[in-house]
């Protein structure tokens, strides 16, 4: 919003945003340190700021795994950068292996997933588990 009213210029809140998200989800996993299951969260969340910020704000989707996933509508709207987020890799990406190159096709969703989405989806599972695990217990 504040890009649209003109107080921030695109090229400073998009990774401005970025940085601020990564801050504050880091800090409410810090804050939650004690909950094993979200470690893997922590990791997930490292591994994609990590390649995002080395390819200047963007997450590098594979267009070859956008094709396994029946999603190569999305390439020229990728390649023009349409996306705040995603950019297509190419051969100046950095860390492919760390960005969107998991194709993703089940039950009529389709999507391309980085291995830090997969850690995060993890720690989530793992900290609901943990915690319906822990009720049990306690007889709740």
């Amino acid at each position: 919003m504040g890009t649209a009213r003109g107080l921030f210029p695109p090229e400073l809140a998009g990774p401005l945003a970025k940085a601020l998200v990564v801050g504050l989800v880091g800090f409410g996993l810090w804050h939650n340190r004690h909950l094993w299951g979200l470690w893997p969260a922590a990791l997930g969340l490292a591994s994609n700021a990590l390649v995002i910020f080395a390819n200047g704000g963007h997450m590098p989707v594979d267009p070859v795994a956008l094709h396994e996933a029946g999603l190569e509508a999305r390439i020229p709207k990728l390649e023009s950068r349409y996306d705040a987020v995603h950019t297509l890799m190419d051969g100046s990406s950095r860390l492919g292996f760390l960005a969107d190159t998991i194709p993703v096709r089940l039950l009529g969703y389709a999507n391309v997933i980085s291995p830090g989405d997969v850690l995060l989806m993890l720690g989530i599972a793992l900290t609901i588990l943990g915690g319906a695990l822990q009720a049990r217990a306690k007889g709740l």
